[in-house]
């Protein structure tokens, strides 16, 4: 991130509690590893390394490095820098959630609707076009993908009901 955030003087997050809080976060993910790899096994079989062997020690050196990060945070003197402004976070939650909600639906609506859904969503709400420009974007560029990757490279992608009301859902 640059400078701006620690230039403006807004209010936000502080660096040291960001730094801190993905360094717990990171460190825990260690841990859900090294716990998953002691179920299933991180000693050495008749055929060589169990299943959990590599998985173990990768889950430790990330619990060893967020050990780390967060000592080098909390050691360190806290300037009170801002890591970014509310209105920093916020322009990023604009563009982060509605991506998560598009990765969540494409199971339930298949990947060309909710592709259609976001295409749109972003064109009208952040790109500020107008319903006559972002419409036929919106339903264009799924289409265009399905006979890409449907028809020509026989790719099958996920389909959901309006696939499966119009017949295209059968490869």
């Amino acid at each position: 991130m640059s400078d701006t955030a620690h230039e403006t003087g807004g209010a936000g997050p502080s660096h040291r509690g960001v730094e801190a809080g993905v360094a717990v976060v990171v460190g825990a993910f260690g841990i859900i590893t090294v716990l998953g790899s002691l179920k299933v096994g991180i000693g050495w079989a008749d055929d060589g390394p169990m299943a959990g062997f590599f998985p173990f020690y990768i889950g430790l050196a990330i619990i060893i490095a967020s050990v780390v990060n967060l000592y080098n945070v909390l050691a360190a003197p806290n300037d009170g820098s801002v890591f970014a402004t509310w209105e920093q976070i916020y322009k990023v939650l604009t563009v982060v959630v509605p991506t998560a909600v598009y990765v969540t639906i494409i199971p339930f609506v298949g990947i060309y609707v909710a592709s259609a859904l976001l295409i749109g969503l972003f064109m009208l709400w952040l790109g500020k076009y107008k319903p006559q420009a972002a419409i036929p974007v919106a339903i264009g560029v799924p289409i265009f993908f399905f006979i890409t990757f449907e028809r020509w490279f026989l790719v099958p992608l996920p389909k959901g009901p309006l696939e499966q009301m119009l017949g295209l859902a059968v490869g």
